[in-house]
């Protein structure tokens, strides 16, 4: 017995004596992970400050006596909104303020209504009006939520119209204690909402339009990079040794391109709501960008596709491989080069080269490609199907590369994105289709040339010296 309660004793001792140790090894776990999140992305560490930052502002409330004599405990509405409201983007943050808003606004005035038209039908009636009112605003109101714009951009604000309209209308106040509370209440939501806006704003704004451009930009350079790389991956690799069938590391990125639709999506949404800021003027073109990226994924399942096929124990034979290998050689490196100069023309704001060269020489591989399959060459083969199933997914992939050039040229026409001559000047598009005024810039930063004015009208009128247009190539 006495054994038995010294290794009790012994075993208790040790496991206090490590709870430091455990502790420790804790805190370093999330001081680690506190490190990768900041340098992820530090701006959530700057979005945590401007919360703290907003919510501080509006808690003055309490200790301002002014402004507290004249909303008094109806100020914690403004704490809970900017809780509510303060979002990671503008967007986001400016599109909950003004649902919330007028989500209040409305609900109150019609349960206000509802409260009064229950009122004077007297105490018997009362109840069952304000009964019938409120379920059919609440059946309305839920089902709307199901309509697919509504449920992108307006479902918070359908919540609180609920949650508003039913506080109001079945609330026991008088008709003029409802008003007041309700002047108060959407008094302290706006000054709530305003303060996380202009936080939102003015320090170190984060827009979702700019997120969703670079997000579709980089998702077609990163499709670009991994099609460039692709045929010597599957082809010339394979004459070492044979191709096993684990993934490549490359295909990471490709992963990050098909998993990509709800995040734009989002962020599209989250942009609509964003006043002009930088390049991205107002009514900018945000669902091209959900267009554009709708293609770059279905062009990533193509080539994806195509890598699990080539890939797979079932590949075509090697000498049918050499015979394919020049057009999947040719095909894929266009490929690549058109969708990184598409990437590029995005980032940058510019035109892509019309003609693209690389599109050219890409409908001539996918030409040859074709030629090659309709010859007498592959009817003595027994891998015929398998010849024409990755064949079929190489025309796939072309035509989707072409239709993600024709996407961007859409885009950089409706976003006004700037022209790009052979010398390196960008030439900015405005006017109509009579007449085009050019402004004409020496970088990517739009700094005006002096004294250059181009405007196009049936003839070309120039102001400015020979030599500043010497070096301006219109074509």
């Amino acid at each position: 017995m006495e054994m038995e309660k010294v290794s009790i004793f012994v075993s208790g001792w040790l496991w206090i004596k490590g709870i430091p140790l455990k502790l420790l090894a804790k805190i370093n776990e999330i001081a680690m992970q506190t490190k990768n999140i900041v340098k992820d992305d530090p701006r959530k560490l700057i979005h945590s400050l401007k919360v703290g930052l907003a919510i501080t502002l509006v808690s003055l409330f309490y200790y301002f006596q002014p402004l507290y004599s004249s909303f008094g405990v109806s100020a914690m509405w403004a704490v809970m909104t900017v809780v509510v409201v303060f979002e990671f983007s503008v967007g986001a943050t400016l599109g909950k303020g003004l649902n919330r808003g007028l989500a209040t606004f409305a609900a109150g005035a019609l349960g206000l209504g509802a409260h009064h038209l229950a009122g004077i039908t007297g105490k018997t009636c009362e109840p069952i009006l304000i009964g019938l009112f409120v379920f059919l605003q609440a059946v309305a109101s839920t089902f709307i939520r199901f309509f697919p714009k509504v449920k992108a951009r307006y479902d918070y604000g359908m919540l609180i119209f609920i949650l508003t309209f039913c506080f109001v209308s079945i609330s026991g106040y008088r008709s003029d204690e409802i008003l007041d509370l309700a002047q108060k209440r959407l008094s302290t939501i706006l000054i709530g909402a305003s303060t996380c806006l202009i936080v939102s704003i003015l320090v170190c704004p984060v827009w979702a339009g700019e997120d969703l451009h670079l997000l579709v930009s980089r998702n077609i350079e990163k499709l670009g990079n991994f099609l460039e790389g692709f045929a010597d991956e599957c082809f010339r690799k394979s004459d070492m040794a044979e191709i096993t069938n684990g993934r490549s590391s490359s295909l990471v990125g490709l992963n990050g391109v098909l998993d990509s639709k709800s995040s734009e999506e989002t962020l599209a949404n989250f942009a609509r709501w964003e006043p002009c800021h930088g390049k991205f003027m107002y009514r900018h073109p945000w669902k091209q960008y959900l267009k554009i990226g709708t293609l770059t994924r279905q062009c990533a399942c193509r080539v994806e596709a195509l890598n699990g096929y080539l890939n797979s124990k079932s590949q075509a034979k090697q000498e049918i491989r050499r015979i394919i290998q020049d057009p999947f050689f040719s095909m894929s490196s266009e490929a690549g080069k058109a969708l990184k100069d598409l990437a590029i023309a995005i980032q940058t704001m510019s035109k892509p080269s019309s003609p693209n060269p690389h599109i050219a020489n890409l409908k001539i591989a996918s030409q040859n490609l074709k030629s090659l399959l309709k010859s007498d060459l592959w009817y003595q083969h027994t891998d015929l199907l398998e010849v024409a199933a990755v064949a079929s997914l190489l025309i796939d992939t072309v035509i989707l590369v072409e239709n993600i050039s024709d996407a961007v040229n859409e885009l950089s026409s409706l976003a006004n994105f700037k022209c790009k001559d052979s010398n390196g000047v960008y030439l900015q598009v405005k006017g109509n289709k009579n007449k085009k005024v050019y402004q004409v810039s020496i970088d990517d930063n739009d700094i005006p040339l002096p004294h250059i004015s181009i405007v196009i009208d049936a003839g070309v009128q120039q102001e400015g010296s020979k030599s500043e247009f010497q070096s301006i190539n219109l074509k």
